[in-house]
């Protein structure tokens, strides 16, 4: 089963930009699909984005600000490199695959 952790997060202004890093470990196969979700305080978890071989799928909220992508084939690490943050992006911010348990997450906090 694989391992994923996400890091990079961090409190940040309105306008700015953040890069979040998913790594991965302990699978037996290769990971092909890599999904982001995030959950506000108070709110249920919801997907952010998705990269699946070289597609990518978005969230509408998200749209035209976010880019999901991979580092290097040999690398399992993901990114969610996100652009022009609004405090409605605040959340903690999950990456997940298929049949891999939720992480720790990591906190993005938008705020002036």
């Amino acid at each position: 089963q694989a391992q994923l952790v996400e890091s990079g997060g961090g409190l940040v202004q309105p306008g700015g930009s953040l890069r979040l890093s998913c790594a991965a470990s302990g699978s037996a196969f290769p990971i092909n699909t890599i999904y982001w979700y995030r959950q506000a305080s108070g709110k249920e978890r919801e997907w952010v984005a998705t990269i699946q071989g070289g597609g990518t799928l978005y969230a509408d909220s998200v749209k035209g600000r976010f880019t999901i992508s991979r580092d290097s084939p040999k690398k399992m690490v993901w990114y969610l490199e996100m652009n022009n943050l609004k405090p409605e992006d605040t959340a903690v911010y999950y990456c997940t695959t298929t049949g891999s348990s939720w992480g720790q997450g990591t906190q993005v906090t938008v705020s002036s």
